[in-house]
């Protein structure tokens, strides 16, 4: 990495520490001078002292807000190609099935799946045909700005919430820099757990200095009523550890909250034991591609099963540790390991 790189750097590493880190917005209720000495001493948010039950003695075992924020430059000078959901799905739909993208808007324009220049009119016939769409911002994560879109018995629907078709135009002109694309029939497993959202699975790869993939890490992640349409722990979703060998499901965790749901809170369908179908199909697909894709050593993979195999949502150039970490510290584990011998942590 050049100098005036590094500096560039070092400034964004300061201005994320302030931001992100020391004036996190707060879940939980920690005092101010102990949140204050984790976010000096070791990176960790206030919602992290909680969620971990951090003390001087176990606070070793965990990875820090701040640690995953150093580890988005793994992929460094290639992380813009993951960061990008539009670029990062023209790379990975040659080795992977990934859902359609019908509708582009980048700075006003419409273009429709052959890239040709469209009209606003064309984009809701697109979603009058498809019948159910998901609208994505290009560049956001975290699943912010996500809605679906949904038309049936001549209404619209954006998350299941009726609308009328001045009000859904209103919104496509006013939002830009975003895609639609298909929506993808999850299995059945996913279905049975809670069918109101896409429930993905998070797989961690990773490219030892072998060049050899492994599998770090993988979670299931469920929504809930407070997320629809998505999944993401970061917005209130669930989270359940898998098992990376037999591909079981432990009880499920969320971020907001210290609960232990062994069934889903809404649905009331069992979650803890629940064994992924083709569990190892799916791993071991996931290696085969990242094993491709050479250009990335570390991807955070959002997977979502179907009833013959998955599709690839997203491909991320980095996880965030909580949905890791809730299950426990993994500083001294695979991913801290991991984050060692790339320079990250010592």
């Amino acid at each position: 990495m050049k100098t005036k790189d590094k500096i560039k750097r070092l400034i964004w590493l300061f201005l994320v520490f302030i931001v992100r880190i020391v004036l996190a917005p707060r879940k939980f209720k920690v005092p101010i001078l102990k949140g204050l000495y984790y976010n000096f001493f070791g990176g960790f948010t206030a919602n992290q002292v909680a969620l971990y039950n951090l003390n001087k003695q176990n606070k070793h075992e965990y990875l820090s807000e701040f640690d995953w924020y150093k580890s988005r430059k793994i992929n460094y000078p290639n992380a813009y190609k993951l960061n990008n959901k539009l670029i990062c799905n023209n790379i990975i739909k040659d080795y992977v099935n990934v859902p359609t993208t019908c509708i582009t808007k980048e700075q006003g324009i419409y273009k429709n799946r052959n890239n040709q220049v469209i009209k606003l009119e064309e984009v809701i016939t697109e979603l009058k045909k498809e019948k159910s769409l998901f609208f994505k911002p290009i560049s956001i994560g975290k699943g912010r700005g996500i809605f679906r879109l949904d038309y049936e018995k001549n209404k619209f629907f954006i998350d299941y919430k009726e609308i009328s078709e001045k009000e859904l135009k209103k919104i496509l002109e006013e939002k830009d820099n975003y895609f639609i694309s298909t929506r993808i029939k999850q299995n059945a497993y996913l279905d049975k757990i809670y069918d109101k959202t896409s429930n993905t699975i998070r797989i961690i790869t990773a490219r030892n200095k072998n060049g050899r993939i492994e599998v770090l890490a993988a979670v299931q992640r469920i929504g809930t009523k407070t997320t629809i349409p998505v999944d993401n722990g970061s917005q209130g979703g669930l989270i359940a550890n898998i098992d990376l060998n037999k591909g079981t499901l432990s009880a499920a965790r969320s971020l907001n909250n210290k609960n232990i749901y062994k069934n889903h809170p809404d649905s009331k369908s069992q979650i803890e034991g629940i064994k992924i179908p083709n569990w190892d199909y799916i791993k071991e697909e996931i290696i085969k591609v990242a094993t491709k894709l050479t250009d990335f050593k570390f991807i955070a993979w959002d997977i979502l099963p179907t009833k013959d195999g998955f599709y690839v949502i997203e491909a991320n150039n980095s996880s965030g540790v909580n949905i890791i970490q809730i299950f426990g510290g993994q500083r001294n584990k695979e991913l801290g390991n991991y984050y060692k011998s790339q320079g990250i942590i010592k």
